[in-house]
């Protein structure tokens, strides 16, 4: 009898334990995707404030050309003629998959964007300052179906290999 309880009470705390980490996990994801979603949103509407507030001070923003690798103020100055003309990017989130460290202080993402560029895939690292998420890291790609890559490779080819040729040079 005394086996049956004991067992019985591990098992009920171990159950609280998983059901409470799964709601924590629910709860942050919900965050998270209310920031991503509203990060878009502030983009398409050129709120640049609170576009770059949702980005952490050291951030990194790559974009779609192999010559976009900013930090935060430099992507801001690359940013801030379309905010202030009222035209930057409108990205909506098709589909979007959030994962979280042990100790719940890191999140990362993928998403599948619909964009002006057509479908595009996002990707970044989330990091939890004083309770609040923010955009650590942040990956944009276009996507190139997979019959359609030679044509690609053609068409960027005189401007990447001249990258290739500089990077290698370095």
């Amino acid at each position: 009898m005394k086996k049956t309880s004991i067992s019985l009470l591990i098992f009920m705390l171990f159950n609280s334990c998983v059901e409470n980490r799964t709601l924590k996990t629910e709860n942050q994801q919900t965050e998270i995707n209310n920031l991503l979603d509203n990060w878009h949103k502030n983009a398409a509407e050129t709120n640049f404030e609170a576009y770059f507030d949702a980005m952490t001070d050291d951030a990194i923003f790559i974009g779609t050309d192999a010559t976009e690798n900013w930090n935060k103020e430099a992507f801001m100055a690359f940013s801030k003629p379309y905010f202030n003309n009222g035209k930057a990017w409108n990205f909506t989130s098709l589909q979007r998959n959030v994962y979280f460290s042990i100790d719940d202080k890191t999140a990362w993402f993928d998403e599948l964007l619909d964009t002006q560029m057509k479908i595009c895939r996002g990707s970044g690292v989330l990091e939890k300052l004083e309770n609040e998420w923010k955009i650590k890291h942040y990956v944009l790609s276009m996507t190139v179906p997979n019959e359609n890559t030679t044509e690609v490779v053609k068409i960027k080819s005189a401007i990447e290999d001249a990258i290739i040729k500089n990077k290698k040079a370095l």
